[in-house]
């Protein structure tokens, strides 16, 4: 044996393996990394791969029986040990295995720094197993099928991101594109990805016409594509096979847990299927409360159709604490009511991410158990990394924790996975980066939310909002003015209130809130007693004493059943400002302590109580409370967030112009620990 391992050194095999691993190894890199720029196929890649492997022990075998002379390659068995160079050949392969691994490292130098993936304008790193599921074309004659192929393209995506070695776009981005664009490059850029799927469906009776094809987008090339015909029953079964082909395509492996997810049947019952595909057909239709009751009502039909639909159960859930999170239709949709919906989707499919999303959404807007629901969602996360909704909703009970910048990199991930969903664009602007006085990233995000829906009344509300918070009321007026005051949204109309308090325009602000007024109360989607704050807040300043104490009173009766209702209509906060503008002072104070209670342990809604406080305590008397609030409250983020530009422009404050301990307060460098401004 050692004769033979002395020959091997002799014969340089040791040097040759050697040589031929450090090369493979940078060959089978250089062709992955570089080749799919020039659309080679994911075939031809894993044939260079084997080649590279089964190449290793030819090297061997041909490096021991052959030999390198100066006459050429001879068999080291022809000849004589006297003639025998390999000991000058070794020399020479040290110094080419010594050129190849500095190659090797070099190489490794660029992917690290030079060769990694480009940002995208979405923001994402664009690799090769990303894709995007642009909306299916339904080819139905029926025109009221449509839904039914915007259902099979969101189970098919929903499928595809409980992969995770994938990184799949969420359909709120994707649902802005045309069925088949001839634009493919340019779409992929936009929301970060190297592949999109295109698709059709066709509905007739109980059969089922669905073709799919994948594309690389910056060649066109088509990957993979598949017809399929079949019964309406067996659509669960070409779902998971358009997921299942998808991974393959792109050299993803599943697990265990993914397989089961990505093969799950959710029901057996065909109709309840149906109506649940009309749910989700609205489920991206808008980020609003009229939405959100049609989404409750299909999904509410799914479950009653079949009561063992555990993802109906869990969306019904969703949609209805949406709606009780935000005060609206709260005799329908009560605490009890979506406990039961969370726990029947929990007892039916423990396993499925959807449900356990409930589970932790039920936490998070019923409970206000924020740490409970980030335990929830971070266990998501680790089975299904790439959850657009866990990674959303971890951002949004890490605000309510005051952890502010895990929020923002929790929310920016989600929003590489969703890059043209206006509602998560506003959440980031308009919610984080806003709240926090941070204006500047506030507008960029906004604007591109605003480029996306134009429409859209949150993030109008929220752009209007940022420009009040820095004193730009300019520019605030140029977002509210146009907005027609017919069929106002509530939202856009209470921040267009607080416009005409700062332009001290009261007689305008009195007229557009009385027309708003008009309207039934569930018209007015939680914002109520917001109007009526600022409607009896208008009538003071403006010198209607007696409308301005009718309207506190009446806006008293209305609400005080909900003086300690944890909710994010914050009506606990409007009684306190209700209760000190109508001469009340005592209860002012107790409403104040009561909302703040409220609000203990929301990092978000917290210093809008103690606002609120702030506020009972100036019109009351106390000046030196309110300005001790003022300054702690100058230095948190929070919703409302206190500036400096809102203290020298809003008429609340005018009990405590001239107080030396105030005027302070009015100038920037006042706020401390909140970033940019």
């Amino acid at each position: 044996m050692r004769s033979f391992l002395q020959e091997l050194q002799r014969r340089n095999v040791y040097k040759i393996g050697a040589m031929y691993a450090v090369g493979g190894w940078l060959v089978v890199q250089v062709a992955t990394s570089v080749l799919p720029i020039f659309a080679v196929s994911a075939l031809a890649l894993r044939v260079i791969v084997l080649v590279v492997v089964a190449g290793f022990p030819v090297a061997l075998v041909l490096s021991w029986i052959y030999e390198l002379t100066p006459n050429g390659i001879a068999r080291t068995s022809a000849i004589a040990p006297e003639q025998s160079i390999t000991r000058h050949t070794g020399q020479k392969l040290n110094w080419v295995i010594t050129g190849v691994l500095a190659i090797a490292v070099a190489f490794l130098l660029a992917q690290r720094y030079w060769l990694k993936d480009k940002p995208t304008a979405a923001g994402a790193a664009v690799t090769e197993r990303s894709v995007a599921v642009l909306p299916f074309e339904s080819l139905s004659d029926e025109k009221a099928n449509a839904y039914f192929a915007s259902g099979i393209q969101d189970e098919i995506l929903t499928r595809l991101a409980k992969i995770g070695a994938l990184k799949v776009i969420s359909r709120t981005s994707t649902q802005h594109y045309a069925s088949s664009p001839d634009n493919l490059p340019e779409i992929a850029k936009q929301l970060g990805v190297a592949n999109i799927l295109e698709g059709s469906v066709q509905k007739v009776g109980d059969a089922v016409h669905i073709n799919v094809q994948l594309i690389r987008a910056a060649t066109d090339e088509h990957l993979w594509a598949e017809v399929y015909n079949r019964k309406l029953e067996d659509i669960f079964a070409v779902e998971a096979e358009v997921a299942g082909a998808i991974a393959d395509a792109l050299n993803a492996t599943l697990s265990g847990t993914e397989h089961a997810a990505v093969t799950n049947r959710p029901t057996e019952n065909l109709a309840a299927y149906d109506a649940y595909l009309r749910g989700r057909a609205l489920d991206s239709a808008g980020y609003d409360f009229a939405t959100s009751r049609k989404l409750a009502a299909a999904y509410a039909e799914a479950v009653r159709l079949d009561p063992k639909f555990a993802l109906a159960w869990a969306n019904l859930a969703t949609s209805a604490s949406y709606l009780y999170f935000n005060n609206v239709d709260t005799d329908k949709y009560d605490e009890q009511f979506i406990k039961n919906a969370a726990d029947t989707a929990m007892r039916l499919q423990p396993q499925l991410p959807e449900v356990q999303l409930v589970q932790g959404d039920y936490l998070y807007r019923i409970k206000r158990d924020f740490a409970g629901a980030q335990k929830v969602y971070e266990e998501i996360l680790s089975k299904y990394p790439n959850d657009r909704a866990a990674l959303q909703y971890l951002g949004l009970v890490e605000r309510r924790q005051g952890k502010w910048e895990q929020a923002i990199t929790h929310l920016q991930q989600a929003s590489q996975l969703d890059p043209r969903n206006a509602g998560l664009l506003t959440t980031i602007g308009g919610e984080t980066f806003s709240n926090m006085r941070r204006f500047d990233e506030a507008h960029a995000w906004l604007r591109r939310a605003l480029a996306i829906a134009p429409d859209d009344a949150l993030a109008i509300a929220y752009e209007g909002s940022a420009y009040m918070g820095e004193g730009r009321l300019t520019e605030a007026a140029r977002i509210f003015d146009p907005v027609p005051s017919a069929g106002i949204d509530p939202g856009i109309a209470s921040f267009r209130a607080w416009l005409r308090l700062l332009q001290h325009d009261y007689p305008l602000a009195i007229s557009e809130l009385e027309a708003v007024l008009a309207r039934p109360e569930s018209d007015l989607n939680g914002f109520g007693a917001q109007l009526r704050v600022y409607l009896g807040t208008a009538q003071l300043a403006g010198g209607q004493k007696a409308q301005a104490q009718a309207t506190f009173e009446d806006l008293i009766r209305r609400y005080e059943s909900l003086a300690s209702q944890r909710d994010d209509s914050l009506v606990p906060v409007s009684l306190t400002i209700a209760y000190a503008y109508a001469g009340r002072h005592k209860e002012a104070i107790a409403q104040g302590q009561r909302a703040i209670d409220v609000y203990r342990d929301d990092a978000l809604q917290r210093p809008a109580a103690e606002l609120a406080m702030a506020q009972a305590q100036a019109i009351g008397g106390d000046a030196d409370a309110a300005i001790a609030a003022l300054e702690a409250l100058l230095k948190v983020p929070s919703t409302y967030a206190v500036t400096p530009a809102l203290l020298r422009l809003d008429p609340s404050w005018d009990a405590l112009r001239g107080n030396p301990r105030f005027e302070p307060l009015l100038k920037t460098d006042a706020i401390a620990g909140s970033g940019p401004h």
